[in-house]
């Protein structure tokens, strides 16, 4: 009778009951339940976990795609514009020396047509000194009578010449 008395022994003698309630009950089976449902949502939120790292690597490669084709596209462009660039450069080069060329040439015909203007100015004046130089001579070396005959064979060849 000695154990009743000795309090570990009805420590783990009121343990070893409680256990058993415990057992009786099922709680063992509702906390294995529990430990098993636990342990489904987790394996559950592993393997959603898996799918989104699987779907977001996914996703991170297409970016990756269609990044490097947006790079394509705009060395593309980038060439296309660099290119473009030197064709209208040249364009207005081209443009510019042909102006050029067109307002030299211009003013080549300006200059040209001056000159005969120039020519004709100083013809046209070189007979009005000569025919005034004449008509000086003339009036003090000739005398009325020779002028009115001249004047009238100069009129005769005119009429001759208009018919």
């Amino acid at each position: 009778m000695s154990l009743l008395y000795d309090s570990n022994f009805l420590t783990a003698l009121s343990f070893a009951i409680f256990l058993g309630i415990l057992y009786y009950a099922g709680v063992h089976r509702f906390l294995g339940k529990m430990l098993d449902d636990r342990a489904d949502k987790i394996r559950a939120d592993l393997d959603r976990a898996r799918e989104l790292r699987e779907e977001a690597q996914g996703k991170f490669a297409e970016i990756e795609r269609k990044r490097a084709e947006v790079d394509t596209i705009a060395e593309e462009i980038v060439t296309k514009a660099k290119a473009d660039a030197e064709a209208a450069a040249a364009k207005a080069d081209e443009d510019l020396k042909d102006s050029v060329a067109r307002r030299l040439k211009a003013a080549e015909e300006q200059i040209a047509l001056a000159e005969q203007q120039a020519v004709r100015q100083v013809q046209a004046r070189a007979v009005e000194v000569a025919v005034a130089a004449a008509a000086a001579v003339l009036s003090e070396k000739m005398s009325d009578a020779a002028a009115g005959k001249l004047v009238d064979s100069a009129i005769k060849e005119v009429g001759q010449q208009l018919h």
